[in-house]
């Protein structure tokens, strides 16, 4: 027996001996080869990325297409993520690996690189909807457009997704037909887990088709008033009166009953005014020719119909009924305002004065 011991004056027999040493089948240098190659590739891919964001974007800043900005914003991080994948195969093709694990690591490379493949289109896909087609839907002049370009965006991503997956499971070496069969065997279980989601497909296929209401209508739904804001697969999303924003699944808008605001032609608002008893008629034939003439003055925001009757002996009151219609776009609180404003006014000017619950009581003396 003996002790090996590094010799003070060779040095480089030591670090040789060093270097050859084994460890799960790889020598020291192997190893340290692996290492710097994935070192250099996360090195180099760094560098490609620094180049695309500081150089390649300022030059493509220059022209005049928006295409090559696209382009650039779309590939420098799939890159990247490919240029690590390589240098990491390639780091571990140098090693010395059992079989199994070898295949294992190849099939998940192969996998890999078919999903970046699927990431790095439905970026471009993305991008490009956005940049040109996105513009001219929100410029035309139907909603039907802005209601399917979220689902067929979606749509689209999800198609790629599904293919690339199959794919790159088929290309990994499963069985991706006894996969699917599989898939089918549970498909009803499937099918009862996800009845809602089922319905409210179902529910925004009907929203499309019978069009109760479209983008930026105000309606009312279960008590919910709002302004309908994006229209998707499974849900619809309202913005309420107070800012918040509120989904709702799309299979409650079958069964529901729906108020939608926007589409009414006109608004009408029904006062009922009431006067003190002691009005004498011609007071009361005054009151409902002023309420004429209010109408006639804000023809700007009322339509020219509009309805004035005595209508009504309350119980401390006589009650003139005023209705009128305000104009579609019209601002409904500002024209309430300014017609409220106006009776108030003429009414206090001209001496006719609103009732208000009161009692008279008549004391009989008994001698």
């Amino acid at each position: 027996e003996y002790t090996l011991e590094r010799p003070l004056n060779c040095p480089t027999m030591w670090d040789h001996l060093m270097l050859e040493q084994t460890f799960y089948g790889n020598t020291v240098l192997h190893w340290a080869v692996a290492l710097a190659i994935v070192v250099a590739t996360i090195l180099v891919g760094r560098v490609v990325y620094w180049v695309f964001k500081n150089i390649a974007r300022k030059f493509t800043e220059k022209t005049q297409t928006k295409f090559d900005d696209i382009l650039i914003d779309t590939i420098e991080e799939p890159l990247t993520f490919v240029l690590s994948l390589a240098g990491l195969y390639w780091a571990i093709s140098t090693l010395v690996l059992p079989l199994a694990l070898s295949t294992w690591i190849a099939n998940g490379y192969y996998f890999l690189i078919i999903v970046t493949g699927a990431w790095l289109i439905t970026r471009l896909f993305d991008a490009l909807v956005q940049e040109y087609v996105a513009p001219k839907v929100a410029d035309s002049d139907s909603d039907l457009d802005d209601q399917i370009l979220p689902i067929v965006r979606k749509g689209v991503k999800s198609i790629i997704w599904i293919v690339a997956i199959i794919v790159g499971l088929d290309n990994a070496g499963y069985d991706v037909g006894a996969l699917l069969a599989g898939l089918g065997i549970g498909g009803l279980a499937f099918a009862m887990a996800a009845r809602d989601t089922v319905a409210n497909l179902f529910g925004g296929f009907t929203i499309f088709t019978d069009k109760p209401f479209t983008i930026n209508d105000r309606i009312v739904i279960d008590g919910v008033d709002g302004t309908v804001k994006e229209i998707g697969v499974r849900s619809t999303r309202l913005q309420t009166l107070a800012g918040r924003l509120v989904v709702i699944p799309n299979a409650k808008f079958s069964d529901s009953i729906i108020e939608n605001i926007t589409s009414e032609p006109s608004r009408k608002v029904t006062l009922n005014l009431g006067l003190t008893y002691d009005m004498k008629p011609e007071q009361l034939q005054q009151a409902m020719d002023l309420l004429k003439e209010i109408a006639t003055e804000h023809n700007d925001a009322l339509e020219e119909k509009t309805l004035i009757g005595f209508n009504a002996f309350g119980d401390f009151s006589l009650n003139i009924m005023f209705a009128y219609y305000i104009r579609p776009g019209a601002n409904i609180l500002n024209a309430q305002t300014s017609v409220n404003l106006a009776i108030y006014k003429r009414f206090a000017d001209s001496g006719l004065d609103f009732a208000f619950p009161s009692q008279t009581v008549y004391h009989k003396s008994v001698e």
